[in-house]
């Protein structure tokens, strides 16, 4: 995948296929640390040790519709081309926790892409799921939910375009502002 924003919304379809209510999404920035985190939460129905242990390897998967799976393997060698790794922690009955990290100024590290446009396109499209997105940039951070947003909006729809749009538009607005330098590698 050739960007971050893909491999989010990959890894939280397969919270979604896994049950989840709740989906916590977290990208962590530091510059002076060379690092970018990348954490995907859910209180899904979570995986037994074995199936764990084996979720990143590309030819194991637990779909019927295909015998490969390549989102986590995918995740996993993004990360590891820049010097970082990834780590999935699960547990039957109360989730899953993926953590990826990559060197910041790796010329292997994908750009984040639109971030801001796959958060606004997994609320749109899981109005019953409770989607958390933090942005954490040399200790600022800014986050918004799908329970926030609803919320706020009272009756109107989340799913409305305008609204999804207006989204959009606020999560790019903040997180550029807690991100109030120019880093030279990403413009969200």
């Amino acid at each position: 995948m050739k960007e971050i924003a893909l491999h989010i919304l990959d890894i939280t379809q397969n919270s979604i296929k896994a049950g989840a209510n709740e989906i916590r999404i977290t990208l962590s920035e530091s510059i002076p640390d060379d690092l970018l985190s990348l954490t995907i939460a859910d209180n899904g129905k979570g995986m037994d040790a074995e199936s764990c242990r084996r979720a990143s390897d590309p030819w194991f998967t637990s779909r019927t519709t295909r015998k490969v799976g390549l989102g986590l393997p995918l995740l996993k060698m993004n990360a590891g081309l820049t010097g970082g790794g990834m780590t999935i922690d699960s547990e039957p009955g109360k989730g899953t926790t993926v953590n990826a990290t990559f060197g910041y100024k790796h010329v292997d590290r994908p750009p984040l892409g639109d971030v801001s446009g796959t958060i606004a396109l997994m609320i749109l499209s899981n109005p019953s799921i409770n989607i958390v997105y933090s942005h954490i940039c040399e200790g600022k951070e800014w986050s918004i939910s799908t329970s926030e947003i609803k919320e706020a909006l009272g009756e109107e729809a989340v799913t409305d375009l305008t609204i999804v749009r207006h989204l959009r538009e606020i999560i790019n607005g903040n997180v550029a502002e807690i991100r109030n330098f120019q880093t030279g590698y990403d413009k969200y």
